[in-house]
């Protein structure tokens, strides 16, 4: 019925049409959940949500002008948001895991006023950093939860007034 010729040229087609499909959801997954944790710090739900507060920072980044100020604060303190978490999990300690948490959190509010300061400056708008926003304050949340976690201080724990 198809000649050999015909036939090749399907068979051709239902291969690239296979590479295509297989790549595709490749290309459009997140690289870090490809990523095999090897340290207890990337088990760490906090820590995979600062990598991919980092992926999603990058696109946004990369429309800034480089001589931004903010831009460059932004880079680093988004860089140690996971790098203190990873830090802070290897220490023996609880004084020392608290201070390197903190640390974390803190480069997170950092980075959600320097998300504010490029709306302010009209560099992005306000609906475009939503989304890390929102991902910074759950990477507080988490972080104020593994101090208190590690901490023997609690914060007006059974205080009435």
């Amino acid at each position: 019925m198809w000649g050999s010729d015909a036939l090749g040229l399907v068979l051709i087609l239902l291969l690239i049409l296979t590479l295509i499909s297989i790549s595709i959801p490749i290309q459009n997954l997140d690289p870090i959940t490809f990523m095999t944790p090897m340290f207890d710090h990337e088990r760490r739900g906090v820590y995979q949500q600062s990598l991919s507060f980092v992926s999603w920072l990058e696109p946004l980044m990369e429309k800034l002008p480089k001589k931004l100020a903010v831009r460059d604060q932004l880079d680093r303190a988004s860089s140690s948001i996971p790098m203190n978490i990873a830090e802070g999990n290897g220490k023996f300690t609880k004084p020392d895991r608290c201070r390197f948490f903190d640390v974390s959190r803190g480069s997170a509010l950092e980075c959600a006023a320097g998300l504010d300061v490029l709306v302010a400056k009209g560099k992005c708008k306000g609906e475009e950093v939503l989304n890390g926003k929102e991902t910074l304050r759950q990477i507080v949340s988490m972080l104020v939860g593994l101090i208190k976690a590690n901490s023997d201080y609690r914060l007006h724990e059974g205080e009435y007034e």
